[in-house]
């Protein structure tokens, strides 16, 4: 184990495409073996999934990330009238209500650092990817990348029944039942949160960035988004996009009845979540619990960066179901029962 996770540390930049590629082959063999039961070749089934991983994967690149960028732009040039709300709305009722003192926060000189620094945001962007492109490595080692992905995302769909059936064959036989049971709960877990929860999570960022730009909200797509992404925590994702919405609309309307859509946008989408999403996509809760989830990503990022951060969840699972069977051992033994 020590030894593996040397070599996990020393490779982790070079096996991070691979275990990208991995993640994707996984998410991927229950539609390409749903497909095999119409009939359909496995060649051909995997050929018609890559491609629709491919159109997500461009769909993604040339509309999403465009419009998010934009928007991040336009929070950072609205900052200013943000402090301002602030300074006008917020401050007199805090000293009014709380006896706050507003003196000892320095709101001019926040926003005029703010609007002397806000538009150097492109012109910064354009230096670092100056910089970047005229690294040559760099730039060889990104386009690898995104040549390696693809290409063994769809090596790995094609042979994955067949890769699990030589990993079972090296298998103890007297092992064989208790390593397929705890391989089963294992995938099960995994299934739960890189299938399931992530479609959660992508369905809930979507109704509530339609939600949002329903009621006119200018920055719906990223608090939408943001929300649904961190939703995979019960009720976070809630917190987080209703307090983010409420604040950006207090400052584009400064009007109660927003609030109101507000709250209506985001107990729907909740609604939806707990009623059709969860059950449909998640199904029953066996999954990690949510601190040991952020845990993991947090363990895994500062320990392998990246890659780290991609094999957090898998890991985790494996931890979970061996404690589960450890812990099922220890209360069915001597020890225990005497």
């Amino acid at each position: 184990i020590i030894f593996t996770g040397w070599m996990l540390y020393l490779l982790a930049p070079v096996l991070t495409p691979f275990l990208i590629a991995a993640l994707l082959a996984y998410l991927g063999d229950p539609l390409v073996d749903r497909l095999e039961c119409y009939k359909l070749s496995r060649t051909l089934s995997v050929i018609i999934v890559f491609v629709c991983m491919i159109i997500i994967g461009l769909a993604l690149l040339l509309v999403f990330i465009p419009l998010i960028e934009r928007q991040l732009v336009a929070l950072a040039g609205s900052f200013p009238e943000f402090i301002n709300w602030v300074q006008v709305t917020v401050l007199p009722k805090l000293e009014k209500y709380f006896n706050f003192d507003a003196s000892v926060i320095n709101l001019d000189l926040l926003k005029r650092t703010a609007m002397e620094n806000w538009k150097n945001i492109g012109s910064l962007a354009g230096h670092t990817l100056l910089q970047l492109t005229q690294s040559g490595r760099a730039v060889l080692l990104w386009i690898s990348y995104l040549l390696l992905i693809p290409v063994v995302t769809f090596y790995l769909l094609r042979d994955w029944d067949r890769l699990l059936a030589n990993i079972g064959t090296l298998i103890p036989r007297n092992h064989v039942k208790l390593v397929t049971t705890l391989a089963g709960e294992c995938d099960r877990v995994l299934a739960e949160f890189m299938r399931g929860q992530l479609l959660v999570m992508l369905g809930q960022g979507i109704i509530y960035s339609i939600g949002l730009w329903i009621t006119g909200l200018e920055f719906a797509l990223l608090i939408g988004m943001l929300a649904g992404l961190v939703c995979f925590v019960p009720y976070l994702g809630f917190i987080v996009g209703v307090s983010a919405a409420i604040i950006a609309a207090l400052v584009q309307f400064n009007d109660m009845i927003h609030l109101v859509y507000i709250l209506l946008v985001f107990a729907t989408g909740q609604l939806i979540e707990g009623m059709l999403l969860s059950p449909l996509l998640v199904g029953e809760r066996i999954g990690l619990h949510p601190v040991a989830v952020i845990f993991a990503v947090m363990a895994g990022g500062a320990l392998f960066g990246f890659f780290g951060v991609l094999l957090a969840l898998p890991v985790a699972a494996v931890v979970v179901v061996l404690l589960r069977h450890l812990h099922k051992q220890y209360v069915e033994s001597d020890l225990y029962t005497s």
